[in-house]
């Protein structure tokens, strides 16, 4: 068995049935007591880079696809799923994020004023949109996590007028076009809050995608992460 010492006490590095993980926490709360954190040894040495990465998630109190490393795993992830909803497969878009589809429904209009609220109905008093497309996706992890997706594509006479729409979208609780009944997913009522939100400009056309949590857990960066994917979708 392989010790350190820390504060003066001979500390277990490997072994005695503690994974490494464990055993940087002990010597966590080791350093804590002597008052001095007790997380560098001498010369600079690190202990979390003896024990690993089970000993950083240990002190830092990281989950699993949480921290600098998951961020950029899930940031790349989301990369490639955008990259495969602009080619229009959905299907390789959602599997990057570890969901499918799992049911769908959609409606097309040419009115936006009737299913808007806020300062967004606001903006379409005075900029009439030209064509309103909505869907309605329950996506999920086959591990009983699953969340309902609503996806708008907005038609709109110019760039200009897009590129407004999408600056006043983009403002949290300056309204929003209702999205789809989720009761037309045999779902109970899910109240969108914006606040896992995505969207993204073509031209003439705004694409705005949220996401809401139905069942299981879904961390927020991932509900984040399906909505900025989806908001890639080229119109239905």
């Amino acid at each position: 068995m392989e010790f350190r010492t820390i504060n003066g006490r001979r500390v277990p590095i490997k072994g005695g049935g503690k994974s490494g993980a464990v055993v940087a926490a002990d010597v966590l709360a080791l350093g804590l007591a002597g008052g001095t954190g007790g997380l560098t040894l001498g010369g600079g040495y690190s202990l979390v880079s003896e024990v690993g990465a089970g000993a950083q998630n240990a002190v830092q109190g990281v989950g699993s696809g949480s921290g600098s490393g998951g961020s950029a795993q899930l940031k790349a992830r989301k990369s490639e799923g955008q990259k495969s909803a602009c080619k229009g497969d959905s299907e390789a878009a959602w599997q990057r994020l570890d969901v499918k589809q799992l049911k769908r429904t959609a409606r097309q209009q040419a009115e936006c004023v009737a299913v808007s609220f806020g300062q967004i109905r606001d903006f379409f008093t005075r900029t009439r949109c030209t064509s309103l497309d909505r869907a309605l996706f329950l996506v999920g992890d086959g591990a009983g996590n699953t969340a309902v997706l609503s996806v708008a594509w907005v038609g709109l006479a110019s760039a200009r007028d897009a590129d407004k729409f999408e600056s006043v979208m983009k403002i949290h609780g300056s309204g929003d076009i209702r999205p789809l009944g989720s009761a037309m997913l045999g779902l109970a009522d899910i109240r969108f809050t914006g606040e896992n939100y995505g969207s993204d400009r073509d031209g003439k056309t705004v694409t705005v995608a949220e996401t809401e949590l139905v069942s299981g857990h879904l961390d927020r960066d991932t509900l984040d992460a399906i909505a900025e994917v989806s908001a890639y979708l080229p119109r239905i």
